[in-house]
């Protein structure tokens, strides 16, 4: 080796060596630190117990300092292939090294086969990778060994809609509502899609949600009521029910924006503004209302005010290049 080759490559060792130790010392001074001291102490004295790294990094976690926290699960799992420590370290992949966690993943669950945390992380990474065959395959292989997972049904129903696959996604949805009759969301999701592809069980559905509701506070049922009836060309009834949603719910911004619309397609455009005003008093911030706002005043002829909330509109949302293009028109 001549003098150059040896002098470079004493430099790069040196330039490795001083980045390790001020990464390393960055992290020695922070950890010693509290509420971190007791811990690293407890370390110092027994380095092999890897529930000391598991605790000292779920505190880190807590604390938003994901690198040394990552570390200490990283070490703790290292140590006993544990199920809370790969979960830990999964977490923090999730969120910031999405092509780590694909090779964590998979690697973790030959050791852990039955966890189906591990396996809904994994899930969430190649969802997040828009992978979405490959979520669904890791999805129908936990349903094979936990049929009663009403959650993967829930997920897989999310991931079959991305897919288009509207059937596929409500059948999984009716799967999981056999497992999980109570479950609000998991109502109000397969509602709203029997409403949206014009099944009648959303009737069915909504009024068993009523009769449950012995507060009379939910305006959901309502709600999705009035977008069978409004998908079903029924608009009076879709008019009654959106009425209804708003008198439970003043602040229920979807129902103000369907009825908004149906009044606009029944060309009563004063009664329509009228609408999208009172959802902008519950929003001064929505988009959507100051566009259908603008779209009622250019009809009634007040073109000034319908181009300032075309602006409006395409101020706070730029993906309404509508609201742009019509205040254009109106220049």
């Amino acid at each position: 080796m001549n003098s150059k080759a040896f002098i470079f490559l004493l430099l790069l060792f040196s330039f490795i060596s001083c980045n390790n130790h001020d990464n390393s010392s960055a992290y020695e001074e922070l950890l010693s630190r509290q509420p971190y001291a007791n811990l690293t102490d407890s370390i110092h004295k027994n380095s092999s117990d890897p529930d000391l790294y598991y605790r000292r990094g779920m505190l880190l976690y807590k604390n938003n300092n994901n690198p040394p926290a990552l570390a200490d699960f990283k070490k703790a799992w290292s140590i006993n292939k544990k199920e809370q420590y790969a979960i830990g370290i999964s977490n923090i992949l999730l969120g910031s090294k999405p092509d780590s966690i694909i090779s964590f993943l998979p690697a973790a669950l030959k050791e852990l086969p039955q966890s189906i945390s591990l396996h809904l992380n994994l899930i969430q990474a190649y969802a997040d990778q828009q992978k979405i065959d490959e979520a669904l395959s890791i999805c129908n292989q936990v349903l094979q060994q936990h049929p009663d997972e009403a959650g993967v049904l829930m997920i897989k129903s999310d991931l079959l809609e991305q897919k288009n696959d509207t059937a596929g996604s409500i059948k999984a949805l009716e799967q999981a509502y056999h497992l999980a009759p109570f479950n609000e969301d998991l109502c109000y999701n397969l509602a709203f899609k029997y409403a949206q592809s014009k099944n009648p069980k959303a009737l069915i559905l909504c009024d068993s949600l009523v009769r449950s509701d012995t507060i009379n506070k939910k305006g959901e049922p309502y709600y999705f009521k009035g977008v069978y009836y409004s998908n079903t060309n029924d608009k009076a009834k879709a008019l009654e029910n959106f009425n209804k949603a708003i008198r439970y719910d003043y602040t229920f911004l979807d129902a103000y924006m369907d009825k908004g619309r149906i009044l606009y397609e029944q060309k009563k455009y004063n009664d329509a503004a009228a609408v999208f005003q009172l959802a902008l008093k519950v929003s001064a911030t929505y988009a959507d209302a100051y566009y259908w706002l603008g779209k009622c005043q250019e009809e009634m002829g007040k073109k000034e005010e319908a181009r300032l909330n075309y602006q409006r509109a395409y101020g706070l949302d730029k993906s309404l290049t509508e609201a742009k293009k019509a205040a254009e028109n109106l220049q």
